[in-house]
């Protein structure tokens, strides 16, 4: 137990001294906010190399824990604890990997409001790794309802037409959820004499009544941040009207919270009501997985098209959890790194896109790849990983996932595994179908012809998800070392 400067607290609050800068410098010096807001979101990466260097990951249990009083409600405390572990680490990594890369692609696509922009995007990545380090439940439900705010801002104001309709829809969705699991943290803390998820962890299980009722609870706020069919009827919208950074951030990192949130809390502290309902949310996840992938094939819009294949691929996730199998939980973890990577570099391609054409309907484009070669042959990588190619990332979370759920004691029936390998090969055939609309065969349209492509700042953004696309899809064991032993005690 430390007090003194611990790495998780220096990780967390780090990007708010970037926003303090940033909040000194006129709204006019436009170069000054991108590079601050850049060089912050950097040096925050760094330091969580720096947590990773210090993290033993032979251990399953919480590491540089940080724990410090904050108030007393009854008998309960509630306390600064923060803590990382195996599962936690990567989701830390991921946020502070893209968030330097959502802010790069700002560049020429946030002219206006600037300084606000930058300003709600350190709080908002202060907010997201808050969210992973936190270990007492009332600070993780604060870093979750803060992270609320700046992303309602972000779509409210820099978003498309629609924006403010879009912004409303994400922010009742979510805080409609979050009031459900207030409600529930404060039951289970005050009954149990303890906020601290790992002394929470440590006590007897309460009675399975108890149990059922707090899982739908905290369930609830998760599923609708998954999101979890059929409580995803938010995402489209907010994806669609957010602009590129917020999309990337969006669904590289704030829907993996909602996953996390199962995983963190509802399954160490409800074990028995977990699996009492696995088949249940088996079923939905599965549902999530086909309808998601079909739907994505009806869409005439890319982005649009994007938005709906992450209901999809995080029906894959959903399912890895409730397998209740090492190799599909680990896949679990896996596809949430995997899809933040190819989802969040879809969005920048349909961003670099947008800033050319102005449109995202797939009849505007055909033939770009001879106009485009370079974004042609990034994108086309993307898209293949997307869909889960052998050899690129998407393809090994996706197969330990099947494997596992395929032998799942809990769920019992392979036909889960079956039908959702449905899925694999629809995201084949939208995603194919996408790169065919808007890459090959000929010029459709002569503003097509005046399209230039990627400049080096673009192609700096892209190139490091290509590494970890490839680097993930081609040797992803130490990514799985770093948490099976987590993974391994959290499913004991």
């Amino acid at each position: 137990m430390e007090y003194g400067l611990n790495p998780l607290i220096v990780v967390t609050f780090f990007p708010l001294l970037g926003f303090l800068v940033i909040l000194f410098l006129r709204e006019t010096q436009k170069e000054a906010l991108r590079w601050t807001a850049l060089l912050t979101s950097l040096i925050t990466f760094g330091l969580s190399l720096w947590l990773l260097a210090g993290f033993q990951q032979n251990s399953g249990d919480f590491q540089m824990i940080y724990d410090l009083t904050w108030l007393k409600i009854g008998p309960a405390l509630i306390r600064l604890q923060m803590g990382v572990d195996g599962i936690s680490i990567l989701m830390v990594l991921l946020t502070t990997f893209l968030t330097p890369l959502a802010i790069l692609s700002t560049w020429t696509a946030v002219k206006e409001k600037v300084k606000g922009f930058m300003l709600f995007f350190m709080m908002l990545e202060t907010g997201m790794l808050g969210v992973f380090l936190a270990l007492d439940m009332v600070l993780f439900y604060v870093f979750w309802e803060f992270t609320l705010i700046p992303m309602y801002f972000l779509i409210g104001i820099w978003g498309g037409k629609r924006r403010i309709d879009a912004a409303i829809k994400f922010f009742l969705f979510t805080m409609t959820g979050s009031l459900v699991m207030l409600v529930a943290i404060i039951f289970l803390g005050l009954t149990m004499g303890s906020f601290s998820l790992p002394e929470l962890m440590a006590a007897n299980p309460l009675i399975y009544t108890a149990q059922l009722w707090l899982f739908l609870g905290f369930g609830l706020a998760f599923a609708i941040k998954v999101p979890l069919w059929p409580f995803h009827t938010w995402l489209p919208d907010a994806h669609v009207e957010a602009p590129t950074a917020g999309s990337v951030i969006l669904a590289g990192v704030l829907l993996k919270m909602g996953t996390y949130g199962f995983l963190r809390f509802n399954l160490p502290l409800f074990p028995d009501a977990a699996r009492s309902l696995a088949p249940w949310i088996g079923t939905l996840a599965v549902a999530g997985i086909l309808y998601g992938a079909v739907v994505s094939w009806a869409q005439k819009d890319l982005k649009k098209l994007v938005a709906y294949s992450s209901v999809s691929h995080l029906g894959f996730v959903m399912l890895g959890i409730f397998a209740f199998t090492v190799e599909a939980a680990e896949g679990a973890v896996l596809q949430m790194i995997n899809h933040g990577l190819s989802t969040g570099a879809l969005f920048l391609i349909v961003g670099m896109l947008y800033e050319r054409r102005h449109t995202r309907e797939l009849n505007a484009f055909g033939g770009l790849w001879k106009q485009m070669p370079i974004l042609g042959s990034l994108a086309l990588v993307v898209f293949l990983s997307s869909l889960g190619l052998p050899g690129l990332n998407g393809f090994v979370g996706e197969f330990l996932i099947l494997a596992g759920t395929f032998v799942s004691p809990v769920l019992n029936n392979p036909w889960f595994a079956i039908l959702a390998a449905l899925g694999v090969i629809w995201a084949a055939v939208y995603l194919l179908h996408a790169f065919q609309k808007v890459f090959l065969g000929p010029l459709k349209n002569e503003a097509n012809l005046a399209l230039k492509d990627l400049n080096w700042r673009e192609i700096i953004t892209l190139i490091p998800l290509l590494v970890l696309i490839f680097w993930l899809g081609l040797y992803p064991q130490p990514f799985i070392n770093l948490m099976a032993a987590s993974v391994e005690k959290l499913l004991k």
